[in-house]
């Protein structure tokens, strides 16, 4: 009789199994996307939180001169520090060489163009150069609420980012 082929055959068994060690070079490269991405986002949440920061610590230097106001009613200084808050949030808001220079006509021409809608150099904005003026000349009570009005709205206009 002839020997049996089939017994010199060894078993079968399965392959090893893939290791998951090391990645594939196509993961390598979705890890690489994923961590600029992860940092990018991480950027920009902290620019924007920095961002939230100085407008929040501005309506607060608002209230409080709002505050001084109510309780010395000297509409001038008023004027002045509401002026320089709005040059600030101005400074961080666009750049320097459109903003720092500005002054009396000129700035309020800027306030209007940056979201002021004409309210400033033809309207209860106009109450912004009592800081230019003698301390003499003041400004009334209904013309420093007319001109936070027109304040506030110009800083929600440009609460957002850069243009």
């Amino acid at each position: 009789m002839t020997p049996d082929p089939l017994a010199d055959l060894r078993a079968w068994h399965l392959p090893e199994p893939v290791s998951w060690w090391p990645p594939a070079p196509g993961w390598w490269i979705l890890l690489g996307l994923v961590m600029l991405a992860s940092l990018a986002v991480a950027l920009w949440l902290r620019r924007r939180h920095r961002r939230g920061r100085a407008w929040r610590a501005a309506k607060q230097e608002l209230a409080a001169l709002r505050a001084a106001y109510a309780s010395e009613g000297d509409a001038r200084h008023y004027a002045m520090g509401l002026s320089r808050l709005l040059r600030r949030l101005a400074l961080l808001r666009f750049p320097r060489e459109r903003v720092a220079g500005l002054s009396g006509a000129d700035w309020l021409e800027f306030l209007d163009a940056t979201g002021g809608a004409g309210d400033f150099a033809k309207g209860p904005g106009r109450t912004l150069l009592l800081a230019y003026r003698p301390a003499s000349a003041g400004g009334s009570g209904e013309d420093v609420v007319a001109l936070e009005r027109v304040a506030e709205r110009w800083m929600a206009a440009n609460e957002g980012g850069r243009p």
